[in-house]
Parts: C-alpha cells; sequence; structure tokens
C-alpha cells in the first residue's frame, strides 16, 4: 500500500469511528456535561487524571477550563492530577505508583466535586484506585475509556457516567476522548452562559 493510501485510510477510519461515537455517546455526554456544570455551579471543582495521552487530556481539559474554551467567560475550577511532579514521584517513590492519583484525590477533593478518569484501555490501576478514592469522598465520576471499559466499567456507580469510545485502536479511542473533551468544555460553556437549557 502507497504511504498516501494508508494516510487516507487513517483520516477515513478516525472519521468513521468519530460518526459511531456520537450515536452512541451523544446521550452520556450530555449527562457528563449537565453533571460537570451542577459541580461548578455549586462552587465544587473538577479534577481529572489518566497517563501518557490521557494525561495530556486532562491536562487540556483542565486548562480550557481554567482559562477558556472558545468564548470569554469567568475561570473555571479545574485541577489536573498529572502535573505536580513533586506529589507524583513522592507518592511513586514511597508508596505505589498505584496511589499517584488516589492519594491526591483523597486530599484535595470534597463532596460535591466531580472526577474526570480518563483511561484508553479502562485497566490503568492508578486510575482505578482514583476512582475508589472519589467514591470514599463522596465525589461523582466521569470515566472516559474505550474497549468496553475494561475494569474500570465495574467500578462505576449509578451516579457515575460512563463515557465508553466504541471502538478498540488505541489512536481512534484516544482521537475521540479529545473530541468528546471538546464536547464537554462547549456544553459547560453553552449551558453556563445560557445558550442552551
Amino acid at each position: 500500500m502507497e504511504l498516501i493510501q494508508r494516510i487516507r485510510g487513517q483520516f477515513e477510519d478516525s472519521a468513521r469511528t468519530k460518526l459511531d461515537a456520537a450515536d452512541a455517546m451523544a446521550v452520556p455526554i450530555e449527562g457528563a456535561t449537565r453533571l460537570m456544570v451542577e459541580a461548578l455551579q455549586s462552587g465544587h471543582k473538577i479534577l481529572a487524571c489518566g497517563n501518557g495521552g490521557s494525561a495530556a487530556d486532562a491536562q487540556h481539559f483542565a486548562a480550557e477550563l481554567v482559562n477558556r474554551f472558545e468564548r470569554e467567560r469567568p475561570p473555571l475550577a479545574g485541577l489536573a492530577l498529572t502535573t505536580d511532579s513533586s506529589n507524583l514521584t513522592s507518592i511513586g517513590n514511597d508508596y505505589r505508583f498505584e496511589e499517584v492519583f488516589s492519594k491526591q484525590v483523597l486530599a484535595l477533593g470534597r463532596p460535591g466535586d466531580v472526577l474526570l478518569a480518563i483511561s484508553t484501555s479502562g485497566n490503568s490501576p492508578n486510575v482505578q484506585e482514583a476512582i475508589r478514592a472519589a467514591h470514599q469522598r463522596s465525589i461523582r465520576v466521569i470515566a472516559l475509556t474505550g474497549r468496553g471499559g475494561g475494569a474500570i466499567a465495574g467500578l462505576l456507580l449509578d451516579s457515575d457516567v460512563h463515557l465508553c469510545v466504541p471502538a478498540s485502536r488505541t489512536a481512534r479511542i484516544q482521537e475521540v476522548h479529545l473530541l468528546v473533551i471538546h464536547c464537554l468544555c462547549d456544553g459547560i460553556d453553552a449551558v453556563l452562559l445560557g445558550d442552551t437549557p
């Protein structure tokens, strides 16, 4: 296969995956958006975590809240648990890497906050621990996963929201994760700025 065909195939596969995801995920994305808006309007914050590319997504999401997405509005309380190298390395060194997010959730999280837990496979041990810690603190969880949700799917409560990309390829799941994050940011702004009830 020529390289140009391969490149076009990537675009086509990504577009198909996104269209399939729109059908499967629109309703839960709306639910996640409204959960986040409720928390933010009540003076609570959104914590976000993930590994690798998902860590970058967590940071991207928090930056869109604190700074802005596409329109001017007051800053919103978002915090990525992936950015404090001293916390991450001290917890990983003194305890276990599986606790790098959960200890931060227990220290910083309060009832009424929301945790955005991102894992492409749904099986990241430290994200699972963060979800368990969130539940201990009466923090609702929005899990952003793929591949059927993995072990994370079994940890979620009825009050949580599962945003599971209906795909198995890591690249496609991550591409949809970014689109979902942008949908969440746009939806939060639309509700807060009065564009939609």
